[in-house]
């Protein structure tokens, strides 16, 4: 009897590989089946067809297979039969967990999306806690390939009583060298993590997170998941995320992408309030000002000043007979519009159907039988005009503001009891302006005029918004954030060590409030899976001086990362010092004051190295990146070469924010961190 040939499919390791390319077989067939759809016969018209058009390129687009993205990462392996009490899914089934759904020729799935209850435990089991969950396999890639796996029996006695170990493949992933913009998490995903991720739609989240905790990719990955489980209602209603720069929006831009969302809009606090062409800027003393919540009340007053009591009565002429609204009546309507605390717009455009109401109840005790339409005449009628504009008049909300800036007694009338004389003096603009597009507005200036554009008309809601590098909010950027989401909600991401504006958050309550969602709940990232041991160690210092109280992260990390502080005598040094981090695999970034910024970007030059700007996505050739100081936030790099700790503290107008921004500065590295100096230390970083 012959001896059967060695089936290579009994390696494990070959039949997880051949799963995977029967994956991407089934997934080109799905996109294949979408490109394939004749729609001529289907859509009535050519809207219906635009839009059929439209939905099929951005599913054809949805299920691209990215060569470089693992299509599956993990696999579980459930123990019993499906039961009134067990999981959906359970029954000895095994299932592969990845970015999107896979299905082959009949329907049977083949890869899972993360986001499915069933590919919950994950992320959630535990030998603790196996959740009816045998085996878990993680995958390790290298590029596309599949060349490694990792089993956990998590219901396995035997291995249940010993110590927990840390996953060598969730490591490598978790410090795997970056470049270009920022990746998805999905497969590193860590329990209180998931957590959050998978929370209701319902309700508003607040996630404090330090320094390399996730909170960024804990915020995005929730937006995919609430795309996935409410995708009907969101597709209605819309999503928003929102960060600090463009920079940082170009950087995160691929992660939606990635999961396979594509629907998702991305924009700066500036973007939304956008009414106005910004060219100018508020020293911090006004912008401190102008962003109280405070002048939100003072926008409430000037904008109804506009509203007079009726004096004289309006006569309705209608063929040959008069019908007189005496002002005693026409003042009861106003002021019950008032009272009604009604959208000043919404409340002009009803006073004249009010109004043209009161003639039609006269027109009926006549004896007369007037229908809407009469009373939509009425409404038109030139004498209920004319008296709608003398009593209700249109307010531009630009104006508005500008009056307010540049007329010293409108302000004072309407900030009496809000702002004191020095404040008011504060915020007043030195030169008058003859007009809105005349004047050099700023940014705070246009978060003014978009509050008091919401007072005229109501902004339109979004069905959630996620904001991240939310401490660097004004109480008024709340509010205009706050007003997308109104009859939505929101995720809110934040570190308060690391407010780096004067108006900076101090409590994460306060700013939920200035939101309009007092009751979010407030979650805190404490596990650092980013920046290296010694690294935050180091950076962790500076703490008690920014954010007393506020727990530092404590890195997960094995690997302790690089750490070295050196003394730079001339550009040349810190060159030198970046030309070394070079040498290793991966992303570097140069983080120096903005000052410094020019001489570094000479000395680099001269080195013959080349460089990028934030924003500007690092390429195999390409892979340094200089950074001033004021744009670090949010950015991540393998190697930081941080310049002149001494001079980004005194770049900023007080030695608070300085730290604070320093301490960014110092956060920004995934594996090692080289400190250049030629001045003295601040001595917050002394041990």
């Amino acid at each position: 009897m012959s001896t059967p040939a060695h089936d290579p499919l009994d390696d494990p390791l070959a039949r997880e590989r051949s799963h995977l390319a029967a994956s991407r077989t089934a997934l080109r067939a799905m996109r294949e089946d979408v490109e394939a759809l004749d729609i001529s016969d289907v859509t009535a018209n050519w809207v219906n067809a635009a839009v059929l058009s439209r939905q099929i390129d951005e599913r054809i687009k949805a299920l691209a297979d990215l060569s470089d993205t693992p299509l599956f990462f993990g696999r579980l392996d459930y123990l019993h039969a499906p039961g009134a009490e067990r999981a959906e899914g359970a029954g000895g089934e095994r299932f592969y967990i990845g970015r999107r759904h896979v299905h082959d020729a009949d329907g049977d799935p083949m890869v899972i999306d993360w986001r499915a209850p069933v590919s919950q435990p994950f992320y959630r089991a535990s030998k603790k806690d196996p959740m009816d969950v045998g085996l878990r396999r993680r995958f390790g890639y290298t590029g596309g390939d599949l060349t490694a796996y990792e089993d956990e029996h998590l219901s396995d006695p035997a291995e249940s009583s010993g110590t927990a170990t840390t996953s060598k493949l969730l490591q490598q992933e978790i410090e795997r060298p970056r470049v270009g913009p920022m990746r998805d998490i999905v497969a590193t995903i860590q329990p209180e993590q998931d957590e959050i991720v998978r929370s209701g739609l319902g309700g508003t989240v607040c996630v404090q997170g330090g320094p390399g905790t996730g909170k960024t990719a804990v915020g995005l990955h929730r937006v995919a998941y609430l795309l996935y489980a409410h995708r009907e209602r969101l597709a209605r209603t819309g999503t928003l995320v929102i960060g600090p720069n463009r920079s940082f929006l170009h950087y995160i831009e691929q992660v939606l992408p990635a999961l396979g969302e594509l629907s998702v809009r991305q924009a700066t606090v500036d973007d939304l309030v956008a009414q106005v062409e910004v060219r100018g800027t508020d020293d911090a003393a006004a912008a401190i000002v102008k962003g109280d919540a405070r002048m939100a009340e003072v926008l409430r007053r000037a904008l109804y000043s506009h509203v007079t009591v009726p004096t004289e009565p309006v006569v309705v002429v209608r063929g040959s007979r008069r019908w007189r609204v005496p002002a005693y009546e026409l003042e009861e309507i106003v002021r019950e519009l008032l009272d009604r605390d009604i959208r000043y717009g919404a409340a002009r455009e009803a006073l004249p159907q009010r109004v043209a109401h009161a003639v039609l109840v006269q027109m009926e005790r006549a004896g007369e039988a007037p229908d809407d339409r009469v009373q939509d005449a009425v409404a038109r009628n030139s004498a209920v005009k004319a008296a709608v504009k003398a009593v209700w008049p249109a307010v531009d909300p630009a104006k508005l503001v500008l009056r307010l800036l540049t007329d010293a007694e409108f302000l004072a009338e309407h900030a009496d009891g809000l702002l004191d004389e020095d404040e008011q003096k504060t915020i007043l603009w030195a030169r008058p302006v003859r007009s809105v597009k005349a004047a050099k507005w700023s940014p705070a200036d246009a978060v003014l005029i978009d509050e008091a554009a919401d007072l005229v008309q109501r902004t339109h809601s979004l069905g959630h918004v996620v904001l991240d590098e939310a401490q660097d909010l004004s109480p008024m950027q709340y509010r205009a954030v706050g007003r997308r989401c109104t009859t939505g909600s929101a995720t809110v991401l934040g570190d308060l060590a690391q407010g780096t504006t004067p108006w900076a958050t101090r409590s994460w309550a306060q700013a939920l409030a200035h939101l309009g969602k007092p009751e979010g709940a407030v979650e805190e990232l404490t596990a650092g899976f980013r920046v290296p041991t010694d690294v935050i160690a180091y950076a962790s210092r500076l703490l008690p001086h920014i954010a007393p109280g506020l727990t530092p992260v404590a890195s997960v990390r094995e690997n302790p990362g690089f750490f070295e502080v050196r003394t730079a005598t001339e550009a040349a040094d810190v060159v030198a010092a970046c030309a070394e981090l070079l040498r290793s695999e991966g992303s570097t970034g140069l983080i120096a004051a903005d000052a410094r910024v020019p001489e570094l970007a000479e000395a680099l030059t001269a080195a013959g190295i080349s460089y990028l700007a934030p924003g500007e996505e690092t390429t195999r050739e390409t892979r340094l990146t200089l950074v001033p100081a004021s744009l670090a936030k949010g950015l991540e790099y393998d190697y930081v070469v941080l310049d002149e700790p001494r001079a980004v503290v005194d770049g900023e107008p007080d030695e608070r924010t300085g730290l604070r921004r320093l301490y960014v500065a110092l956060t920004r590295a995934v594996s090692g961190l080289i400190v250049t100096h030629t001045a003295p230390l601040p001595p917050q970083l002394a041990e």
